[in-house]
């Protein structure tokens, strides 16, 4: 890693969907920074401790915490227990998520309703929670310039659309106006809120898309830089968002695609 295990010494953080994948490697990655860390899941019990076994084994600080994140009632007892257990909370990465794919004409409101309310739902719920704490305490200079530090994960599918993927799509572009607004009025209180929008990574979720050499190679043609991400390159960014080194960063979108939002279809020469 490249910065400093000192980088968020005495920061308090809550990831959500964080027992697997992207979430994982965010948890990880803030805690080697030195921040606590509560590991959210949703049924991933083992893996979840397994992380938070890890962290401890590190020298470092986590709890894990389950939780829907669509539930209001279960969100709040999340930040609850994460008070409880830290005292406050400085950074919120919205991580989890979910894909319910179908074609549009055939996709049920139960798939509908099951991907916004995790995956948009859920991140106003969870932002709206840590907002509350960070008003409360105030920022703490010694800790950070910042009140807090909200992290939305997003996907390149807030701006590229996706056939058969209308509700995923639709919960990534809400995701993007949400953390906007969020941005836009709590940024006089100190409080940093920004997302970023992964493209192709090499999760297990989607491991169908670059498993075999003529999968990577067809979903290469969508990236200009020529390789599949991986969930460091995504952690990385989280890190340096929940930093100070950001801090003149705020209602942004970053994309970490490997060039994807370029449209490489449209190059000349292919």
């Amino acid at each position: 890693m490249s910065y400093s295990p000192y980088l968020l010494k005495g920061q308090k953080a809550l990831v959500t969907g964080a027992s697997s994948g992207i979430g994982e490697a965010i948890a990880r990655h803030l805690a080697a920074s030195g921040a606590a860390v509560a590991i959210n899941y949703h049924s991933e019990a083992e893996e979840a401790q397994k992380i938070v076994d890890d962290i401890k084994v590190a020298n470092g600080e986590a709890i894990s915490i389950q939780a829907d994140v669509s539930k209001e009632d279960q969100v709040k007892a999340m930040f609850s227990q994460t008070l409880k257990q830290f005292g406050t909370i400085d950074i919120l990465v919205n991580n989890a998520g979910l894909q319910k794919d179908s074609p549009f004409i055939e996709m049920s409101l139960d798939q509908w309703n099951a991907v916004i309310g995790v995956n948009l739902t859920g991140q106003f719920l969870c932002a709206r929670e840590a907002a509350k704490e960070f008003l409360r305490r105030g920022v703490k200079p010694d800790i950070s310039c910042a009140a807090g530090k909200i992290i939305c994960i997003s996907s390149v599918h807030e701006i590229i659309p996706w056939a058969g993927h209308v509700n995923y799509a639709t919960s990534k572009g809400g995701i993007n106006m949400m953390m906007r607004s969020i941005a836009q009025e709590l940024a006089p209180h100190k409080i940093r809120v920004n997302s970023i929008a992964p493209g192709a990574i090499k999760t297990p979720i989607n491991k169908s898309a670059w498993e075999t050499p003529e999968a990577e190679a067809k979903l290469l043609k969508l990236i200009p830089a020529k390789r599949v991400g991986n969930v460091e390159d995504i952690a990385k960014a989280a890190v340096w968002l929940a930093s100070d080194d950001s801090d003149y960063v705020n209602g942004e979108t970053l994309f970490v695609d490997g060039g994807m939002t370029l449209y490489p279809g449209f190059t000349q020469n292919g």
